[in-house]
Order: C-alpha cells, then sequence, then structure tokens
C-alpha cells in the first residue's frame, strides 16, 4: 500500500558533499520525530536526540528513514503472515534502492540497520535475522514476539543465526502490555543464548516502562550510542 516516508539528515550533511553516511530504517515512521502525525500524539523525538548525541560526538552520524505504516499495519508488521514478509520485500527492494540512489549512503549491510518498538519490533528483529546481507543491525523495542497468534521465537527456534556478524539491541519495559510482552522475550532470549549460543544483543529492562512512545524515546539514546557508537574512520564505503 502506498504510505509516506520521512528522510532526516544529519547536521553538515550538505556541507561536506563527499561523505556518505549509515542508514536507519525505522517501522512507524509517523511516530519518530513529529508529535503532530505520531499515533497517540507523542513522538520518539529521534530528530532531537540525534542531534544531540552527533553534536556532542557522543554517535556516529547517520541518515535516518522513517518509513510510515498503513492500515493494514497489524499484519504487514507481522513477519509470521505472507503480509509481513512482502512488506520486507518493498523495503528491501523498492524503499532501499530509491534511498541509496538519491542520498548519500553507505549501502553496504554493516551500515544498514532497522529498528521499530512493538509489531514494529518483531518486525526488525526478523528483518536482520532472515536478511543480514542487507541489514545488521537493529532496535528492537517492546517487541511483540510471542504473544496471542504472533510466535517468531518458534521461526528463530527452527532457522540457523545469521552467517554473518549481526546485531541487535533489545529492550522492553515492565508495566502494563509490556508485563504481557515479557514471556516472549524472555523466551528468544533463552533461544538466542542457548540454542543458537548467540552473544551480539543488549538486552535493557526498564521495570517502570509501559508501552508508549514516550518510553522508547526515553530508552532510544542508548540504543544510538550501541549501535552507532562514535567512530573516527570516515571512509565512503
Amino acid at each position: 500500500l502506498e504510505r509516506d516516508i520521512i528522510v532526516w539528515l544529519p547536521p553538515d550533511y550538505n556541507k561536506d558533499m563527499q561523505q556518505s553516511y549509515p542508514v536507519l530504517y525505522m517501522n512507524d515512521g509517523q511516530n519518530i520525530i513529529d508529535p503532530a502525525t505520531s499515533s497517540f500524539g507523542v513522538d520518539w523525538q529521534m530528530d532531537e536526540t540525534a542531534t544531540n548525541l552527533m553534536m556532542n560526538n557522543e554517535m556516529e552520524k547517520i541518515i535516518i528513514v522513517g518509513i510510515n505504516n498503513s492500515k493494514e499495519r497489524s499484519t504487514e508488521l507481522d513477519p509470521t503472515l505472507k503480509q509481513g514478509q512482502q512488506y520486507m520485500d518493498f523495503v528491501i527492494n523498492i524503499i532501499k534502492p530509491f534511498i541509496d540512489n538519491n542520498y548519500r549512503t553507505k549501502p553496504k549491510a554493516e551500515y544498514t540497520a532497522v529498528g521499530g518498538s512493538s509489531m514494529g519490533g518483531i518486525m526488525s528483529f526478523a528483518m536482520v535475522w532472515q536478511y543480514p546481507q542487507i541489514f545488521s543491525k537493529a532496535i528492537v523495542m517492546s517487541p511483540a514476539l510471542k504473544i496471542d497468534h504472533i510466535d517468531y521465537v518458534s521461526v528463530v527456534q527452527n532457522s540457523n543465526k545469521p552467517s554473518t556478524p549481526v546485531y541487535f539491541y533489545i529492550d522492553n519495559g515492565g508495566i502494563g502490555l509490556e508485563q504481557k510482552l515479557q514471556p516472549g522475550i524472555d523466551e528468544m532470549l533463552q533461544v538466542l543464548t542457548k540454542q543458537h549460543k548467540f552473544e551480539q544483543f543488549t538486552w535493557v529492562q526498564d521495570v517502570d516502562g509501559r508501552h508508549s512512545e514516550a518510553y522508547w524515546a526515553k530508552r532510544l539514546p542508548q540504543a544510538f550510542k550501541i549501535l552507532f557508537p562514535k567512530i573516527t574512520d570516515n571512509k565512503n564505503n
């Protein structure tokens, strides 16, 4: 389905025309920058957070692409459904090539990340797990990994871990819906660590956190600093 996308450019993007940048693709893009477009009137404050961290040399400069959801969000962000697989194909074969062709990106997987929360969180996890040749890291906040009819834990359980290096930043709260998501998150962490011997992830729990943009915004700085640490090597790739 048709939708808008948002492209946020880092400070000095238009000054240093020789520099290229990693890219973070965000699911539910309408919620990341503008409270006026956000589903519940509160945004992730991703632009302010990124700007502050970059200007203070606490994270690498990146391009952020927000992919707005459609009216079919519940199915297209579910990687266990056909529509979810089609959404991945849409991002990989339509949105990413468009961004790489129109902006100064570093297109290799090692410089390409994806992120989101709730259904956007499970989709972000799945995109890295299934397409490590495209995405090498993910921000996975309050993911709906195993709840109701959704079960991505079994998918991971019955598949091999990515053959190339990938990294997950995973976090969740502890109040309300977050409590219902916790068993699925616990199961996934157990499958990753015990079955796959997978160690390339960070898991953070905010026991007082609720299932909302305000709390995801609060935890965003640590995710940025972990996945996009400040580097001194500015070679283009």
